[in-house]
């Protein structure tokens, strides 16, 4: 942990306010006009990638909840700056992971231009197909996709990586662009779903950046209005 890492505001205390009746992992059913996506179509997206002897290093980069909740096995992580490519709250609108119809959520992809650190996870050589099953599994349970699987070009120390991640389909109808910050943070500070809220969401993302030593400005200013949201809604009374 870095020795000069920074206080943040939002806190599991914040957390803690807004809980879901019950957490559900499972994968619902589709929405209307979706359908759930089979273990053949994760694996004619592993052929689209990787070919059939590709398996020395395959890299997957992080940049929301995977970095805190990888989803699947690694034998190695670093720490990468991409390029062309920025993370924002532009994946909308969620009614049922982190959302409801009454506040739903807003999630976490990587949208063109700017750049973004994030974590490299290294997939173990003789797993490699299985543990892209089940990254797939979750990233892309339904068809067709918002955020589509791209290879980028991920500088890291002295190394540059060829890395699998997930970046937003405009064209998807669930690309959320133009809210402004305090838009965004009266969104994450009253949204929770079956799996948690988007406060929650945001604390884990921001913590695990910090903790890498990956300071997001963006993120950091949003944890803060955030929290500020939530202060003022359950302790007006301190």
């Amino acid at each position: 942990m870095p020795k000069d890492q920074r206080q943040m505001r939002l806190t599991a205390r914040h957390v803690a306010y807004l809980q879901p009746d019950t957490v559900v992992e499972a994968l619902p059913p589709p929405p209307e006009g979706m359908s759930a996506a089979s273990e053949a179509d994760h694996r004619d997206t592993i052929a689209k990638f990787f070919g059939p002897d590709d398996h020395d290093e395959t890299w997957i980069f992080a940049y929301g909840s995977l970095i805190w909740k990888p989803a699947c096995d690694y034998v190695e992580v670093r720490t990468g700056l991409l390029h062309g490519w920025h993370r924002a709250f532009c994946l909308g609108w969620n009614n049922r992971f982190r959302g409801s119809d009454a506040n739903p959520g807003l999630m976490l992809a990587l949208d063109r231009g700017g750049a973004c650190k994030g974590a490299l996870y290294r997939l173990p050589a003789d797993k490699r197909d299985e543990n892209l099953i089940k990254l797939f599994e979750r990233e892309m349970g339904w068809k067709p996709t918002a955020f589509p699987p791209r290879m980028v070009t991920v500088r890291s120390g002295d190394r540059t990586i060829r890395a699998l991640t997930f970046c937003i389909d405009r064209n998807s109808g669930r690309y959320i662009s133009g809210l402004s910050e305090n838009q965004i943070a009266d969104v994450l500070a009253k949204a929770v779903g079956t799996r948690g809220s988007m406060a929650e969401y945001l604390f884990s993302t921001v913590e695990h950046l910090e903790q890498m030593g990956l300071h997001d400005a963006h993120l950091w200013r949003l944890q803060n209005l955030v929290a500020e949201r939530i202060e003022a809604v359950y302790e007006t009374d301190r």
